[in-house]
């Protein structure tokens, strides 16, 4: 496999980051303690490199038909400057990946755009169906992720941060900004005022914010944001701790939870199935009978979460048992830094997913116990 570089490669080595592949990049594992990191972003704030990440840009005159047809969603229901999560399939209904699409304002000859932003091991696979599906729509799609950086800050502190670097005159561009939703800010980079889209997105289970920028400003406006930070405030965090962070919030990962076998009612993702909206899009019919089926009906088991009783955690792929019996498989699994016990995913059957169920996880021979909970496990307070 290729090994690619995010444009913030030589930030993370000059902080001796430990990088691992991710989807063919070589991205920042840790810096230095992946716990420090996510405490950092649930009790100040973590900046992180998310530039393996995809940006597809659909524009045209019928730029929302197409994306109604080629995703799961109705995406034609965005109001502009909001995004929506959604997920785009296969025609037997396998989920090919999850995203979020951002609806920006109409071009200057009134045609709408849009901004889906695939997961990094998916971003050349939903640019080429979103390609392919384009067949016959009046619409261009440009995939301009080899060109675009990807900087988020997370963290209860993440506003105060960023207001540092935007003009007074602006800072309510910022504060105004709903989760959600995304908006051209100016930010004080180098010295100079360029606007970047802030979105008031993440994947962490706090508030934050994700900062799309050209690959050639990206060290620039990652030093920024290093810069007006307080000691204390802010710290780079790689992506273990943004695991760890998004289990807690209880949040997917494609080829964890999500994969081209997966069922997105079984992954309790049927709310953003849009099996009412007008006309047809990929996946429709698979989907509808899927749904008619029942939930769980395809593989007889549903996405839950799991509570540890114990000390030890259950990792990914490992069984869960119920009287020794196997009656599902953990997707993610590990020790929870902010809840003090074990957490895990897992899909279970169906009539063992009521919150209080007991269960156990296999760990190695050894039956640890565990119960079903509600998720996420973790949520802010706002």
């Amino acid at each position: 496999m290729t090994e690619n570089y995010t444009a913030l490669y030589e930030e993370h080595k000059k902080l001796g980051a430990s990088f691992t592949d991710f989807g063919g990049w070589q991205m920042p594992l840790k810096y230095s303690s992946e716990l420090a990191e996510h405490h950092a972003v649930r009790n100040s704030a973590g900046l992180f490199d998310l530039s393996h990440m995809g940006e597809v840009w659909v524009s045209g005159p019928e730029a929302a038909a197409f994306l109604d047809y080629a995703l799961v969603g109705k995406i034609s229901a965005m109001a502009v400057g909001k995004a929506k999560y959604s997920l785009i399939c296969n025609e037997d209904g396998g989920i090919i990946d999850d995203l979020i699409t951002y609806r920006r304002p109409a071009a200057d000859d009134g045609t709408d755009v849009f901004l889906v932003v695939p997961n990094a091991g998916n971003a050349v696979v939903v640019a080429e169906a979103l390609a392919k599906r384009a067949a016959g729509f009046d619409v261009e799609v440009r995939d301009a992720s080899a060109e675009t950086s990807l900087i988020a800050v997370q963290g209860p502190k993440a506003e105060e941060l960023l207001l540092r670097l935007v003009p007074a005159a602006q800072h309510s561009l910022v504060t105004d900004l709903k989760y959600y939703a995304a908006v051209e800010v100016p930010l004080l980079v180098s010295g100079a005022g360029k606007n970047l889209l802030l979105a008031r997105t993440g994947y962490t289970g706090e508030d934050g914010f994700e900062i799309f920028v050209d690959n050639d400003d990206a060290a620039a406006l990652w030093q920024a944001v290093v810069a007006i930070a307080d000691e204390g405030e802010l710290t780079p965090a790689g992506l273990a701790s943004r695991d760890s962070l998004r289990l807690e919030a209880g949040m997917p990962l494609y080829g964890n939870e999500l994969s081209l076998e997966g069922d997105p009612f079984a992954a309790g993702l049927g709310g953003v199935v849009a099996l009412s909206k007008e006309g047809d899009f990929v996946g429709k019919a698979a989907l509808a009978a899927k749904k008619e089926a029942g939930v769980g009906a395809t593989s007889g088991r549903r996405l839950v979460g799991l509570k540890g009783l114990g000390r030890r955690a259950g990792r990914a792929h490992y069984p869960v048992l119920k009287d020794g019996t196997a009656v599902g498989e953990v997707t993610s699994g590990q020790p929870s830094p902010t809840l003090g016990y074990p957490v895990a995913l897992a899909y279970v059957d169906v009539e063992l997913t009521e919150p209080g169920t007991a269960l156990d996880i296999d760990l190695r021979g050894k039956a640890e116990p565990f119960e079903v909970v509600a998720l996420p496990f973790y949520k802010r307070t706002k």
